[in-house]
């Protein structure tokens, strides 16, 4: 079987280059759409071991000959101050992993900038999907590069997905 690109590759670039054209301000239409799921340790939602549980989900994913979909979208849910999911986007099935479907609609808007402006783009999110009479169900960050790359890009895009209902 051959290798896959790893999800992480410290020597080149390791996150695909985001198009934000081709997400912003979208509604996306799924069904049965394949993920799997992981969790992070965080402290006060920064994340800790997101590193190692990414490299892990990456060899598991190229060792079932399974592939990364969608731009490699990994969709975060903060479930609390002390864990975060993480679901990556696969284009099957992968044995040994926690293996999770979505449906429905997903409102997406993509924003630029620093972490640290989280809490803004939230808010303007929830009043953009307001202003478009739609309710937010469940809400999901996908941190579009890793640093070393959004450095490289020169831009650190954070798309933020919504279930709609």
């Amino acid at each position: 079987m051959e290798s896959k690109q790893p999800i992480v590759n410290e020597e080149t670039e390791c996150c695909p280059k985001f198009e934000p054209e081709r997400w912003d301000e979208k509604t996306l239409e799924w069904k049965n759409k394949k993920f799997v799921k992981g969790s992070v340790c965080t402290f006060m939602y920064m994340p800790l071991n997101f590193g190692a549980v990414m490299r892990k989900l990456d060899t598991k994913i190229r060792n079932s000959g399974a592939s990364m979909q969608q731009d490699g979208m990994g969709l975060s849910d903060h479930t609390s101050a002390w864990k975060m999911d993480v679901c990556l986007a696969v284009d099957r099935e992968v044995a040994g992993l926690n293996n999770v479907t979505f449906s429905g609609k997903f409102l997406c808007k993509v924003y630029e900038g620093d972490f640290r402006e989280t809490g803004k783009w939230t808010k303007n999110y929830r009043d953009y999907a307001k202003g478009k009479n739609l309710e937010i169900e469940k809400m999901y960050m996908w941190y579009t590069t890793c640093p070393k790359c959004a450095k490289k890009y020169g831009k650190n895009y954070v798309a933020i997905l919504g279930k709609i209902g």
